[in-house]
């Protein structure tokens, strides 16, 4: 892999802005490096559980934060802070600076090689004001911010994080990371940030200790599944799916973020009845964009469709999951309807499918899940007309603090094919907070989504900002 990494050392990049003139700026990266950990770790090898290793999970995951530049550190090189403070943390995630490698019938395993994990360093002639109203998602210009160093994107024998940091004209900077998603989830993955950014403050050693203990979630001996799983059933489709529309209109894709925020969600709720009202707001909105969703697709109304909700299972019912666990550890609980039900029927109808979720996710049913992907040879859930969703408000991927403050945004790049976010940390043009969701959708599809939309009440495009 090493003789792969090239230099690219100049990057002009032009976006198109909120503005009617395009945003200009330059990105000029230095060669990649490996970072390794400060002292000398454990050379073993440590499998990852079996939710771990599934197809579905087999990709890597960008996020990326903003951060201002903060008076009193004018001096201070964010780059040579948190390169630093990386290599400390990784003493105690050490298998971060390990490479997957394959076992028997697939099993994923972590040789804890010592290889460390791969960083750029940059520097871009444009400030975080001049970037302004771009700072949300989808983040179009990623390639920038986050540079995907030739060879280093496989499952297999490549550096399980990529981080980039890039300094900014105004003393800030933009730290990016892309995640091997079989190491952890997001959640994982702020429990080693967090420990970055206490090093970073000074500390000597993290306030969670990691914990590895990836059999906690493994299947049961003998596997037996005791739950039903829509979300794995594989399925025999002579339709195209949304996934195989993205990838044939690649080119005819848009990418859109909506502004939920208190008028909007009671908007919403005027079309749920009273004894549905004490249902979350995520509850509410999922539910709202599966059928709203849905109705854009036109799929005939024999179709089934599915809603997934991705569950952490940590703190959950039998469950003893550690705090300091940072491999993965969810769930896709998954809604089903004819597509012609869900579109004609009241949004009750889809909420009372979306909060029956919640009552699924126990110790059995994640274990029954680890079963049915041993059983089953590991499959990727089902993308046949499905609609994945998740929260990631609370899970802090704008708290990590370097010594610049919290970042203005943190968080996912965007939507995926079949996947959205909850993504909090944004405000109208009112000062009123609200949730961001990315859809990805296309053309043809996302303009009838948002004219839903539309009919409900939720314009699009809104002004919206970062909160901080």
């Amino acid at each position: 892999m090493h003789n792969q990494i090239h230099c690219l050392n100049y990057s002009p990049y032009i976006m198109a802005s909120s503005s009617s003139s395009p945003l200009r700026f330059s990105v000029k990266r230095r060669e990649p490096q490996l970072i390794v950990p400060s002292k000398p770790t454990p050379h073993e090898i440590k499998q990852l559980s079996d939710i771990d290793d599934q197809q579905g999970l087999r990709f890597h995951f960008p996020f990326v934060m903003f951060y201002r530049s903060h008076p009193s550190l004018k001096r201070e090189d964010p780059v040579k802070v948190i390169k630093e403070a990386l290599g400390k943390a990784l003493v105690f995630y050490y298998p971060f600076a390990g490479r997957i490698i394959e076992g028997p019938r697939s099993k994923l395993l972590v040789d804890c090689t010592g290889e460390g994990i791969l960083f750029v360093e940059a520097d871009a002639d444009v400030t975080i004001d001049q970037l302004g109203d771009s700072i949300h998602p989808p983040f179009s210009y990623i390639e920038e911010f986050l540079h995907d160093v030739p060879g280093s994107s496989g499952i297999l024998g490549c550096p399980l994080l990529l981080i980039q940091v890039t300094r900014l004209a105004c003393g800030g900077f933009i730290f990016a990371i892309r995640l091997n998603h079989t190491m952890s989830d997001s959640l994982g993955l702020s429990k080693f940030l967090n420990t970055v950014g206490e090093l970073a403050l000074g500390a000597s050693t993290p306030s969670l200790l990691p914990v590895w203990e990836r059999e906690i979630l493994n299947a049961r001996n003998p596997p037996r599944v005791t739950c039903v799983h829509h979300e794995y059933e594989q399925l025999t489709h002579t339709e195209t799916s949304i996934v195989m529309s993205l990838q044939e209109h690649e080119k005819n894709i848009a990418h859109r973020s909506f502004f939920f925020g208190p008028s909007e969600l009671k908007s919403i709720r005027t079309h749920i009845p009273p004894h549905l009202q004490k249902c979350s707001n995520f509850e509410v909105l999922a539910s709202f964009l599966w059928r709203s969703r849905t109705i854009a697709l036109q799929l005939d109304p024999k179709e089934v469709v599915r809603l997934s909700v991705i569950v952490n299972v940590r703190g959950k019912q039998g469950l003893k999951v550690p705090s300091g666990y940072y491999g993965n550890a969810f769930a896709y609980p998954t809604a089903i309807s004819k597509a012609g039900l869900l579109c004609q029927s009241p949004l009750g109808y889809a909420l009372e499918l979306v909060t029956r979720l919640k009552t699924q996710m126990n110790e059995e049913y994640i274990k029954s899940v680890a079963d049915l992907l041993v059983l089953k040879g590991r499959p990727h859930y089902t993308t046949v007309w499905s609609f994945l969703i998740a929260d990631v408000t609370r899970v802090g991927l704008g708290d990590f603090d370097f010594g610049w403050g919290n970042s203005v945004y943190g968080g996912p790049i965007g939507a995926r094919p079949c996947t959205s976010f909850h993504v909090s940390g944004f405000k109208n043009s009112y000062g009123e907070e609200g949730i961001l969701v990315p859809i990805l959708l296309p053309l043809p599809i996302m303009n009838r989504f948002q004219q839903e939309l539309l009919s409900n009440g939720i314009q699009y495009p809104r002004k919206i900002a970062p909160k901080l």
